[in-house]
């Protein structure tokens, strides 16, 4: 299994402040369409194909791999990608929360496995190394809430 999980300020320091509705509606539009946040080329589909009160449907293509998500919403706090098919399987969050002194923070968290490989073997241990290295989840998390700020301030967010 792969379990990986990174914790990030929302607003560092010299950084342009988001509110906590601002950085949830971001992770919102990422989880619609991660090709806005996502590296250039790396997402080439991405569609959402059901929608509900408390959840969407959507089918991706990433890094040349199709998959399908059933990504929930808890409003406010927490984004959760469940990995309906492709590679892998499991559930990666994405959670919005103020720590002890009050600091908005995004947290990213996953328990992962990888679909048709050995358990615990060198693939799943070669996708631990990559989530959990610096162009890992943490970058992953900078990175949207960098794209955040951009929307914002093009008044989309």
């Amino acid at each position: 299994m792969i379990y990986s999980t990174a914790t990030v300020p929302v607003n560092p320091d010299g950084k342009t402040a988001l509110t906590r509705a601002q950085a949830w509606e971001g992770l919102v539009l990422k989880a619609r369409d991660a090709r806005l946040f996502l590296p250039p080329g790396l997402c080439t589909r991405c569609e959402v194909v059901e929608r509900s009160a408390t959840h969407i449907v959507r089918e991706a293509t990433i890094a040349g791999e199709n998959l399908r998500e059933i990504i929930a919403f808890e409003p406010g706090s927490k984004v959760t990608f469940f990995q309906a098919t492709g590679p892998r399987e499991g559930a990666i969050v994405n959670e919005l929360f103020e720590d002890e002194a009050g600091a908005l923070q995004l947290r990213f968290y996953c328990l992962l496995g990888l679909r048709g490989r050995e358990p615990n073997g060198p693939e799943e241990g070669a996708e631990q190394a990559q989530f959990d290295s610096d162009r890992g989840y943490r970058a992953a998390l900078l990175s949207t809430l960098k794209r955040t700020r951009e929307l914002v301030a093009e008044g989309r967010i």
